[in-house]
């Protein structure tokens, strides 16, 4: 049988877990992006660093630096279901995006847990 000291120990261990786990996803913030091309839709997913990295942190500047550079390698995300059955926003692919062939970039929202990428 457990004691009383052995439960609050397991529960402040518990609660230590999951505050470290919440800040790390905080860190790790990802930001969806949709990419409106003349064939399809797609979402994409880019870190705090890789926003920064093309100089802006909203749909404006992934615009501009796709149109700068001409191209992005980014992660395409898609809806998943995570090792506890919830349904997730998850990479799934490393794509290359044209400038030609992108007409608009829009921020997006999803109601599910965002996965950050590799």
């Amino acid at each position: 049988m457990l004691s009383r000291c052995d439960v609050i120990k397991g529960a402040a261990v518990a609660l230590f877990t999951l505050s470290i786990q919440g800040a790390w996803a905080q860190e790790i913030k990802m930001n969806l992006f949709k990419i409106v091309t003349t064939k399809d839709e797609i979402i994409i997913g880019l870190s705090a660093e890789e926003l920064q990295a093309i100089g802006g942190n909203d749909a404006s500047a992934v615009a501009h630096a796709l149109a700068q550079k001409g191209d992005l390698t980014v992660w395409q995300y898609n809806v998943h279901r995570g090792q506890n059955g919830e349904l997730q926003q998850a990479p799934t692919a490393k794509i290359g995006l044209l400038a030609n062939a992108s007409l608009r970039v829009e921020p997006y929202t999803t109601p599910y847990q965002i996965v950050p990428h590799p």
